[in-house]
């Protein structure tokens, strides 16, 4: 009786259940196996059946996905992967994935085997993703905290119990080779029945223990690559026969002890290296665990008691109570809510019982958002990791050379053992995983949202900031200064023309007509960074920049107007006739301002201040807060060439900003902070989002980038410099094989040492910008 070809189970029906793979008809036990094969062969994916390590979990029955798009988060979903037996299922799925029509990105975490997905809803839906991985074999479902918990679980126990099996064999095998430490004088047959004790003992070390070393080398070979499981698998299967051969022979030493003790010390270092990751990734759990309730819809009433979490995104119908909303934005201080104030999913109500009025529930809330932009941070990694991994695998080749020849040098195996162990490149492996994630955790901590890693890179080589005006250096909340009448219109009737236009307005000027009674418009057209256009009864009108008003009625703005005073924004309201009116808004500025354009001028960084505002109100900011090169009543074409003239001088430039018309300057700039209270789109588009609105973050995300890229440096230099100096001592004879495995572990012990250390050191500060030439204030 033969076995299935894809799960490994007997097969009662020969030549019933067949799939042509990898060039030949393949027996299979049912038609579930053959359901799958076929479909791992209509995909393209037969390479899996080369590299996987173990053989398929069998089919078995799935839960229901009927509920499942339900539950989906939007557009886009963290998906834990299940019934995985090795890294090549998580390959098998994440190129599944890849080849779904409709599907735009898809990236499987292997270390969590959870893959995060985004597709086009237009297209397909999440639980037809979720079925062609269960075509496959596996089985999906959005993340959820208790299968997590469990899948950890089970992990760890697995890498417990290997552990303590290695540490008894290793306690054992020592004790049957003390004797011959101290020179005891034995029988040749008592010699003998102690090589043969520990030869027993260490089997099961070897088989069970140090199988995820022998079973990484496999895959690696099977792929056709050297990685970090190599090297540990041929020095310990190499000490193990070699000591096997003379145990049987009884020719020559034996080191079972050695061996013992080396798989202990190997996967001791292995299980501190993974607490200290989940460590690391703690900070991270209270929002990936956390999610709105999916259950409820939106316009429904809800009362949430004090000490509740608020179960969506909603806004207070009754009650004053106070909000501790520091999950999402990192403030502690409890935040005052009343009526008509907005809430926000996974808050915690304090004091009063709250009523309100849920808006936005599950994959819609703020809350989902920012879990999905840290599923993908998760997925980049900075240039200088991708060449640490590069340098990884060049030296395990040349590990496997040095231990070559310095066998053929000495003679002696264990000499070859020794530089195979020693020189692993653990610590290169492990340096950026733990830094990478406790930055993005200390960030979150401050209300601060890495979406891509690899902007630390970025923001640490930054020599330029592009600061926008409006809701990025001042609050964004206009208040009404001023009202011009310039036309028949008295000032109410301006005012409700104007609120008319505005009432469906996001913009920050918008909230300056806030509770003025407002009148029916149809027709209404949002021109970005220009202003509004819409129908009032029979009248055409428009409301925003005097550009924006000249060119629908063709008329110049009366001199009186050309000049404005500090700090005002001055918007204009026309129809096709004339001008109507103008409206003077104040901004404030943040208070934090001024002191964050000062760190960023101490430590060497050229800030610019770039605006579609009036120019004489930019003007005024730049000159309040010291910002040499400014320029006014800029497109959003505009910035985005502003930004690209400096990026061709060579520079580094980062971007701050809040609005919808920054998201392409966002996306273009090397690195991007988007404010917390600003447009989605240019969240989306932004490294880092400041959850917590504060500018003062800001300084605190150039920080951590430059902690962060010191700290993995020191562990790369570290890591080289370590393996440059024990190789050729291991090759010279000087470091025998356990005592490798104990200078191994230490060295990675002291990069996840170094890895901890505290992020929130400042970097140095550089003492001048005077070397920045200083660009135009004029914009051309």
């Amino acid at each position: 009786m033969s076995d299935c070809f894809h799960c490994g189970l007997p097969v009662t029906e020969p030549g019933r259940y067949r799939a042509e793979l990898l060039g030949a008809r393949r027996e299979l036990c049912c038609a579930g196996c053959e359901a799958v094969a076929r479909t791992i062969a209509a995909a393209g994916l037969e390479s899996y059946y080369e590299t996987r390590s173990a053989r398929a979990a069998p089919p078995a029955a799935l839960p229901s996905i009927e509920n499942i798009d339900d539950a989906a988060l939007g557009t886009e979903a963290a998906l834990i992967i299940d019934r995985v037996r090795c890294t090549a299922c998580l390959w098998l799925v994440e190129q599944t994935l890849r080849r779904i029509p409709g599907v735009q990105r898809a990236d499987v975490n292997y270390a969590t085997q959870r893959a995060h997905v985004a597709w086009d809803p237009g297209r397909i839906a999440l639980s037809a993703i979720v079925s062609a991985v269960r075509e496959v074999g596996y089985d999906a479902y959005p993340y959820e905290p208790r299968r997590h918990d469990e899948m950890q679980r089970r992990e760890g126990r697995k890498a417990l119990w290997r552990l303590f099996v290695a540490g008894f064999g290793a306690m054992q095998v020592m004790m049957y080779a003390f004797p011959a430490y101290v020179d005891a004088e034995l029988s040749a047959e008592a010699v003998s029945l102690m090589r043969w004790a520990s030869f027993l003992i260490t089997a099961p070390v070897l088989a069970f223990s140090c199988a995820p070393f022998f079973i990484g080398a496999r895959l690696e070979l099977r792929q056709r690559r050297i990685g970090l499981d190599t090297p540990l698998a041929l020095g310990l299967g190499a000490a193990f026969f070699a000591s096997a051969w003379a145990t049987v022979s009884g020719v020559g030493e034996v080191y079972f002890d050695s061996i013992s003790m080396l798989a202990f010390l190997l996967l001791g270092a292995r299980y501190v290296e993974a607490a200290a990751r989940s460590r690391a990734a703690r900070a991270l759990d209270p929002l990936l665990r956390w999610m709105p309730a999916r259950a409820l819809k939106a316009g429904e009433i809800v009362r949430v008691a004090p000490g509740e979490r608020l179960p969506a995104d909603g806004v207070v119908l009754e009650g004053i109570s106070s909000v501790d909303e520091s999950l999402l934005t990192g403030e502690s201080r409890p935040v005052r809510k009343q009526a008509g104030d907005e809430l926000t999913g996974g808050s915690v109500n304090l004091e009063q019982p709250l009523a309100m009025r849920v808006t936005r529930t599950g994959a819609q809330t703020r809350a989902a958002s920012i879990a999905r932009l840290v599923e993908r941070a998760a997925a980049s990694r900075p240039r200088l990791v991708e060449a640490a991994d590069r340098i990884a695998r060049q030296l395990t080749l040349v590990v496997l050379l040095g231990a070559a020849l310095a066998w053929a040098w000495s003679g002696d195996p264990w000499t070859a053992v020794a530089v195979l162990v020693v020189t692993c490149p653990c610590a290169l492996a492990l340096a950026a995983p733990v830094v990478l994630t406790r930055a993005a955790a200390a960030l979150l901590g401050r209300g601060v949202l890495l979406t891509r890693t690899r902007a630390l890179e970025a923001f640490e080589r930054a020599t330029e900031v592009i600061f926008d005006k409006t809701g990025t250096l001042t609050v964004g909340h206009f208040a009404l200064a001023r009202v011009l009448p310039l036309g028949p219109l008295c000032e109410r009737e301006a005012l409700e023309l104007a609120a008319s236009l505005e009432a469906q307005s996001r913009h920050p000027a918008a909230r300056a007509f806030a509770g003025v009674p407002a009148r029916p418009v149809t027709d209404l057209r949002h021109v970005a960074a220009e202003g509004l256009e819409g129908r009032i009864g029979a009248r055409t009108l428009r409301i925003g920049s005097a550009r924006f008003c000249a060119a629908f009625h063709g008329k110049a703005l009366p001199p009186e107007l050309a000049s404005l005073e500090q700090g005002h924004t001055r918007i204009f309201l026309c129809d096709a006739q004339g001008w109507l009116a103008a409206f003077d808004l104040e901004d404030r500025l943040r208070p934090e301002a001024a002191a964050l354009v000062e760190y960023l001028r101490l430590r060497g960084i050229f800030v610019h201040l770039v605006s579609g505002d009036d120019a004489q109100v930019v003007g005024a900011l730049a000159r309040r807060l010291g910002i040499p090169a400014w320029t006014g009543g800029v497109s959003p074409e505009g910035k985005l060439e502003y930004l690209r003239r400096r990026q061709r001088g060579g520079r580094a430039v980062a971007m701050v900003g809040d609005g919808l018309n920054d998201a392409p300057v966002l996306a273009q700039a090397d690195a991007s902070i988007a404010m917390g209270g600003g447009a989605a789109a240019a969240q989306h588009q932004a490294d880092v989002v400041v959850i917590s609105d504060s500018l003062a973050e800001v300084r605190g995300v150039f920080e951590t980038a430059c902690r962060a890229m010191r700290l993995m440096r020191q562990d790369f230099a570290w890591a080289l410099a370590y393996n440059a100096a024990a190789l050729p001592l291991a090759a010279a004879g000087a470091i025998g094989p356990w005592q490798a495995a104990l200078v191994m572990g230490a060295s990675s012990l002291a990069v996840i040492a170094n890895s901890l250390r505290p992020l929130s050191e400042s970097p140095p500060w550089k003492a001048s910008t005077s070397s920045f030439p200083s660009p135009s204030p004029s914009y051309s």
